[in-house]
């Protein structure tokens, strides 16, 4: 049977090429772009450990970071420390030393990569890490900090801050894929998050 229209069927496969080409170079363009600009943004000069009082910095007013410094009433910013002896594990069975606990979190912060943002080991003292995590795509760059505060509590305090944007709650999502790693280590959370 001859169609009624001979020519709407090439019409419309030339239409769909043209379409598959404008994507393919829409995405080219984004990829080029990407490549030129990478937003990793600056280092804040505020990171490290603060001396008083003594712990990690505050979190800015911004829905990009998260913190255990932040006041417990904070539902934007606060996170609970975490324990890497808890009384109700390994803490009253088999305690670990500070140092030991300071591999295990090494060891997660190399194998967890949340919304596969790579993870780069900036800093390491023997109570303090700063890790810098970047972002598949443009490059954004989030800072990280883990302080072990000196005293017999086998106590960690964290804080997750991005650069710039926060992408889909990325701070929280990353501190609790490392939290649920470290608590099959034995870690345990101060209280849930």
């Amino acid at each position: 049977m001859p169609h009624l229209f001979p020519n709407r069927s090439s019409s419309i496969n030339q239409k769909n090429i043209i379409v598959c080409r404008e994507i393919i170079l829409r995405s080219s363009e984004i990829a080029v772009l990407g490549s030129i600009f990478h937003f990793s943004g600056t280092k804040p000069n505020y990171l490290g450990v603060q001396k008083n009082p003594a712990g990690l910095a505050l979190c800015p007013a911004t829905n990009n970071c998260v913190s255990t410094s932040e006041n417990i009433s904070d539902l934007t910013h606060y996170a609970p420390p975490w324990n890497y002896n808890p009384e109700e594990g390994r803490g009253s069975k088999k305690p670990v030393s500070k140092e030991q606990a300071m591999e295990e979190l090494l060891q997660v912060i190399k194998s967890t990569k949340p919304d596969n943002f790579t993870p780069k080991i900036t800093e390491k003292r023997d109570d303090y890490v700063r890790v810098e995590y970047e972002s598949p795509i443009l490059g954004f760059v989030d800072d990280v900090e883990f302080w072990f505060p000196p005293g017999k509590k086998s106590i960690v305090q964290y804080r997750s801050a991005s650069r710039s944007f926060d992408f889909f709650d990325i701070n929280k999502k990353r501190i609790k894929a490392l939290r649920l790693a470290l608590e099959k280590k034995g870690w345990a959370s101060e209280n849930t998050f």
